[in-house]
């Protein structure tokens, strides 16, 4: 009986901080109908720098959990670093779900999830616990993708507000940026596996060498040896190609790569700290 006391006033004592985070639904308008997505805001009146996450193909949430594990360890990392992050579900509010084995998508990269990103950041900087000047965006595979097209000069916002304060791009489709002579007007950084062979390592090369000189900073990371997913804990190297889970590509090899993880982990907290 003593024991079960002991070990009962120990469990109280446990602050509530290291509970997992619980993210908060948040609706926000777009021209068409409500972008549905998860926020994990630090306590506190803030103002907070906020990074706004965008999943990839296969979507944000499964269906019983609103955030996979793969973007919610993302999401508990950067707050345990300081950031509110704003997921928005851009398949979800569609009433779609992966995206990543259809050949003719309704929700482009460059088209409709570029307006999510600006619907997004024109709701955080009304926000009184949002550090305006300190809105980035981070994504994976067609996140990133559509963070490239969001990020070009020619993406511009209109309102007279502080622009993104950084992008960080995981293994993004370089191969149409780089054909079109990309460039960023805020400080953009490439993240990518040697191995990817679902994205396109020398594309991404291509596209970033390309942009120097006429660009704000941009910078790539290529981690040797690594594939697709290599930040996603805790996931084997297979073929994407024999699994019939519709939240993957096609193609290519996915698998957790320790190293490239731990690198990546080290590489976005400085590139936000910036």
């Amino acid at each position: 009986m003593r024991l079960r006391l002991i070990a009962l006033f120990l469990m109280l004592l446990i602050p509530a901080a290291q509970a997992a985070p619980v993210p908060q639904q948040v609706d926000i308008p777009l021209s068409s109908g409500v972008l549905h997505a998860q926020l994990y805001k630090p306590e506190g009146e803030g103002p907070f720098p906020t990074v706004i996450a965008l999943h990839g193909c296969g979507g944000l949430g499964g269906h019983s959990d609103p955030v996979l594990p793969r973007y919610r360890d993302w999401a508990e990392r950067l707050l345990r670093d300081g950031n509110a992050v704003l997921l928005p579900d851009s398949y979800g509010s569609r009433e779609l779900g992966p995206q990543c084995r259809i050949k003719e998508s309704h929700v482009k990269a460059r088209r409709e999830r570029v307006a999510d990103i600006a619907a997004s950041r024109a709701w955080l900087v009304k926000q009184a616990w949002v550090a305006r000047d300190r809105i980035s965006l981070i994504g994976w595979a067609n996140g990133a993708s559509a963070l490239l097209w969001a990020v070009r000069p020619q993406s511009m916002s209109r309102d007279q507000g502080p622009d993104f304060r950084a992008a960080i791009a995981f293994y993004p489709d370089c191969r149409i940026s780089a054909g079109l002579g990309w460039s960023a007007r805020v400080p953009t950084l490439v993240l990518i596996g040697g191995n990817d062979d679902v994205s396109s390592p020398p594309a991404c090369r291509q596209m970033v060498d390309g942009a120097h000189g006429r660009s704000a900073l941009a910078r790539i990371v290529v981690y040797p040896g690594a594939y697709h997913d290599f930040d996603r804990a805790n996931t084997p190297l297979h073929a994407a190609s024999g699994s019939s889970d519709a939240a993957a590509p096609e193609h290519g090899h996915l698998g957790t790569d320790a190293d490239a993880r731990a690198e990546s982990q080290k590489e976005v907290a400085q590139w936000l700290a910036r």
